[in-house]
């Protein structure tokens, strides 16, 4: 028995009529073409997203920029659209947040860096002894590194041909003496003859030719007298020469500080100063341990931080568990062409027991961003348009 009714299959027969074919759901394959060119668009996204996401690590002021006005954004939304008509707690102190950050001062704290750079310690105060004349060594004072005072006795020296010249000009001396005394006696007579040929002469006793021979042998004998005089001058002035060449082979310190160096041997002869230099002949080295520095190259690139009075820290290579505090007293004129560096002088506050010249140096100075882009033109406006961006930011999410 046949129960379907005309009306069931004529809807049916509808139904089938509106079907969608399994065929209409059939896409054909994206073309090459428009493949290529999804694919570069999709690495450049890629690309732009990397580079985003290191400018924001490697410069927290700027996420941390993002970061406030998100949540001004979040406050603001809050702010409009309260839940119940009140603000809850979390956006009220958020809120407050933004308030503070835009009312405070424009001044960014951004971080220290630091300078690094070696060097060596130097004595500024330091002097090379030689001989003043030539001589042999008879005895030495003193040793390598001994501490010595200005004026002390360092080496002897002995030349027979300057004690004998002291000698010689001390015998001239009194010849050049014995010389005047004579030339005073000839001069008295002469002036006594004079006056007693004067005296006659006034009376018409004594002819005028007479006289005139009595001025002549007057004028002669103190011509004499006085060439005596200075023969006698001279004869000092030998003296003194011939002592000083003496006492100049008693070698004495210029200057107060250590033996650093000793090359003088009883029994050696040396040559005079100008010939030592020549030859690079020194007898020894003072230097004034007390007061010493390190002479540090640092980079080029470094030279507009620089500044006398920049503090650091220092370290000895043959001390290394001993730091100590050194500060930027000079700053060469010059720039090395050959390294690429500049010479700093650093003073030394405290420095460990031990030091000596010519020790290896490492430094490390601390350079305050902030001070150094402050002393650039410009360098305090940069800051605060910033707060002036995110109040914008603020504006814009009201609006």
């Amino acid at each position: 028995m046949n129960t379907t009714s005309e009306h069931d299959r004529n809807l049916a027969a509808k139904l089938r009529s509106l079907s969608i074919e399994p065929a209409a759901f059939k896409t054909e394959p994206p073309e090459r073409e428009a493949r290529r060119r999804v694919m570069p668009l999709a690495m450049l996204a890629l690309a732009a997203t990397a580079s985003l996401a290191v400018v924001l690590f490697s410069r927290p002021e700027m996420l941390q920029r993002i970061e406030t006005v998100l949540a001004g954004l979040a406050v603001q939304r809050g702010a409009t659209t309260p839940i119940g008509g009140t603000q809850g707690p979390a956006e009220g102190a958020a809120a407050e947040r933004m308030r503070a950050v835009a009312d405070a001062p424009a001044v960014r704290a951004l971080p220290a860096r630091e300078v690094t750079g070696s060097g060596y310690v130097v004595a500024p105060d330091a002097a090379t002894v030689f001989s003043k004349y030539e001589g042999r060594i008879v005895t030495v004072e003193v040793e390598a590194g001994d501490r010595v005072a200005a004026g002390q006795v360092l080496v002897r020296l002995d030349d027979a041909g300057a004690r004998f010249a002291l000698r010689g000009a001390e015998i001239a001396r009194q010849a050049a003496a014995l010389a005047l005394d004579a030339k005073n006696i000839d001069l008295a007579q002469a002036r006594s003859s004079l006056t007693r040929i004067e005296r006659l002469a006034g009376r018409d006793a004594m002819s005028a030719q007479t006289l005139e021979e009595a001025r002549t042998t007057f004028d002669t004998a103190e011509n004499a007298a006085l060439q005596a005089r200075q023969n006698v001058a001279k004869a000092d002035l030998d003296i003194d020469r011939a002592r000083e060449q003496v006492e100049a082979l008693t070698v004495r310190a210029p200057i107060s500080g250590t033996v650093t160096r000793l090359t003088a041997h009883a029994g050696d002869t040396v040559l005079s100063r100008e010939d030592s230099v020549r030859e690079n002949e020194s007898l020894l080295v003072i230097t004034d341990t007390a007061n010493m520095a390190i002479d540090a190259d640092v980079a080029e690139t470094n030279i507009a931080q620089m500044r006398p009075g920049l503090s650091g820290e220092a370290v000895l290579d043959g001390f290394p568990d001993r730091p100590f505090a050194v500060v930027v007293s000079k700053i060469a004129p010059m720039i090395s062409r050959e390294k690429g560096t500049v010479t700093l002088r650093l003073s030394l506050s405290s420095s460990p027991p031990g030091m000596r010249p010519a020790m290896a140096a490492r430094i490390r100075l601390v350079v305050d961003e902030t001070t150094a882009s402050g002393s650039q033109a410009g360098g305090a406006a940069t800051v605060r348009p910033q707060a002036a961006d995110i109040t914008d930011h603020q504006q814009g999410a009201e609006r």
